[in-house]
């Protein structure tokens, strides 16, 4: 009996340890995935000085939005004062000018982690996070 009690206790602080492990994880995977697509915006503006794109096919996805790595995020991007299909960037700032979001995908279990609901990229290389409530944790969710 004494054996049960011991690896319940041990069992009971190991795992949520192990969640927020799993959780860090795949923040890292959609922070990847961020800057790979604001590396990607910057390549196009570099050949299109126009300005950037919200066109999947031109930044080599499939869709966009669409679902990312292991399929715990969507990645998103606005382009500012376009009316592109991936949407414009409310109250964003002027052009040429984007703001790449990766969102937890509903359903997933990523979906609870209410710390970091969100990330974000924008063309001046700002990086943003805010959680379940819209409060900025860009220090928690960015620099783990």
């Amino acid at each position: 009996m004494v054996v049960v009690v011991i690896a319940a206790i041990l069992i009971s602080l190991a795992v949520p340890s192990y969640i927020t492990s799993i959780r860090k994880s795949r923040r890292t995977e959609a922070k990847t995935a961020l800057l790979d697509l604001a590396g990607r915006e910057e390549r196009y503006l570099s050949t299109n000085p126009a300005g950037y794109t919200a066109a999947a096919a031109q930044l080599g996805y499939a869709a966009l939005p669409g679902v990312v790595g292991n399929g715990y995020y969507q990645l998103s991007v606005c382009i500012a004062g376009t009316g592109a299909a991936a949407g414009t960037c409310p109250n964003g700032p002027a052009g040429p000018s984007f703001i790449a979001t990766a969102v937890p995908v509903a359903g997933q279990s990523q979906a609870n982690d209410l710390q970091c609901q969100s990330f974000s990229v924008d063309s001046t290389g700002n990086q943003l996070a805010f959680d379940n409530g819209g409060v900025n944790q860009t220090q928690l969710c960015w620099v783990q």
